[in-house]
């Protein structure tokens, strides 16, 4: 009997949820690890080249994933035209930063990058032969067998990494744990996709055919890699690669938290929004669905994370990182709005309005990068209040674009998203009052984890939440169906 969309979008959610659960406490556990054995210049070594390996990966993907889903019923030709395209780019895009790569190190005034990009960037030779079987999986709504391929590849890879930290091998264990969970994620989309490709009457016309709309979602992609990576960029620059490694320890810190609910939303939204695209009264209620769904897990996780920010930080990795501490107290605020803004993207890119996503990734890109050169006299702290202020700020940028397509209004967007976005301020407040006077670091730290989870769950409840009924009878009910 065939699933029903509403049961494989539960069922997408469930394992969007537990691959990202397992992704993050493999993440939780090895960031300890590596936090410990390496030094904030290896991870800001890291850090200041990172962008250019996403860059050069969005190239090569060209945004043909998003261009696959979003076509009613693919053929094996668009798949093998994609496929094939990716790798000559990814080749290509490999060769050209190879022969760069002693000018990244001349702009961060660091010889030892250019052996560094050199060995990290076959990441992105990797990655252009798993893209097609990835379109394929994510098309499908395969979160299932996506998720098994994501958990696998973190939990090796991380082991790679921390063994080699262990060895004495600075940032150089970085740069193989990426290129170890590239590579065997790859392998395991091929295991579990049943299509692939053929060498006999390759045509590109369908990537030509593509290219209109993917072009744009490969801007964006671009665009939104620089937005997320200015600091990385200019405080290496700008600053020394110690400072670029406290941040981007922070920002890694943030993002673990915030992904959690991300990935497992971006999981199944656009396949699910492309799929109801033909009834649009169905397609707005199953957005402001997942929409509130979203804010019930994101402010609290968020707000909260940044409520024992320097707890954790000083516990886990010690007090060379409380830097990092102070700046993801900062992040987490413009964290908790993170997964809202992809989601409203989302739907634009389900409308097939690749052009006006592009359009307003390249303006909020635009002004990072103005906003951050012009606050770097003032310090990193400067630079960080900006950037969550500028991101916070555009959620409401993604909300009217949305709302010229489907009329969702800001009185709906407000009435699906403050509710929750209060609760949880509220209760991390209070959270923070009740144990101020706590003294020890372990206990300040399990107790507000307790008291605000509680706070908040009572909240919810008392304030009879749909949503939080809704999750806690889907968890029941595969728990018991096992």
């Amino acid at each position: 009997m065939s699933e029903t969309l509403k049961e494989k979008t539960a069922k997408g959610l469930f394992w969007g949820g537990m691959n990202n659960i397992v992704q993050q406490v493999v993440g939780l556990v090895f960031g300890i690890i590596l936090g410990r054995l390496l030094s904030p210049s290896d991870y800001g070594m890291m850090a200041i080249i990172s962008v250019f390996s996403l860059v050069a990966t969005a190239l090569q993907d060209s945004g043909f994933k998003v261009a696959l889903t979003n076509l009613r019923e693919p053929r094996h030709d668009d798949y093998n035209s994609v496929f094939w395209f990716n790798i000559i780019v990814g080749a290509a895009m490999y060769a050209l930063l190879f022969v760069s790569a002693p000018l990244i190190g001349r702009y961060y005034d660091t010889p030892e990058v250019v052996p560094l990009c050199r060995y990290a960037f076959l990441s992105i030779v990797m990655a252009s032969l798993g893209t097609a079987q990835s379109a394929w999986l994510f098309k499908n709504l395969r979160a299932k067998q996506q998720a098994k391929a994501s958990m696998a590849a973190v939990l090796v890879s991380s082991c790679v990494g921390a063994g080699m930290a262990f060895g004495g091998m600075a940032y150089w264990s970085l740069a193989t744990q990426g290129l170890v969970y590239v590579g065997l994620n790859v392998l395991l989309q091929w295991h579990y996709s049943p299509w692939r490709p053929s060498v006999r009457h390759i045509t590109f016309a369908p990537v030509r055919s593509m290219f209109r709309f993917s072009c744009k979602i490969l801007a964006t992609t671009i665009t939104t890699h620089i937005n997320n990576n200015v600091l990385n960029i200019l405080l290496g620059h700008y600053f020394s690669t110690r400072d670029a490694g406290n941040y981007n320890q922070a920002y890694q810190w943030n993002f673990k938290c915030f992904s959690l609910v991300q990935n497992m939303v971006s999981q199944v939204a656009q396949p699910m929004l492309v799929d109801l695209r033909g009834d649009a009264d169905r397609q707005t209620r199953a957005f402001r669905k997942l929409m509130r769904f979203t804010s019930f897990i994101s402010f609290p996780l968020l707000l909260g994370f940044g409520l024992v920010a320097h707890e954790f930080i000083v516990l886990a990795i010690t007090d060379k990182w409380a830097e990092s501490a102070r700046l993801i107290q900062m992040l987490c605020v413009s964290g908790a709005f993170m997964p809202l803004s992809t989601l409203l993207s989302n739907y634009i890119v389900s409308r097939g309005q690749s052009g006006t996503y592009f359009r307003a990734t390249a303006t909020l890109g635009v002004l990072s990068v103005v906003l951050m050169v012009a606050m770097s006299p003032l310090g990193i702290r400067s630079m960080v209040a900006a950037y969550v202020a500028l991101n916070v700020a555009w959620t409401l940028v993604w909300q009217r674009l949305v709302a010229r397509l489907s009329g969702y209004r800001l009185r709906e967007f407000a009435a699906d998203v403050l509710p929750f976005g209060l609760a949880a301020a509220a209760t991390t407040a209070l959270t923070h009052i009740i144990t101020a006077a706590i003294a020890p670091l372990w206990l300040l730290l399990c107790t507000r984890i307790v008291v605000a989870a509680v706070l908040y769950y009572a909240v919810m409840r008392v304030a009879r939440v749909a949503i939080l009924s809704e999750c806690v009878a889907f968890v029941r009910g595969k728990l018991l169906h096992r």
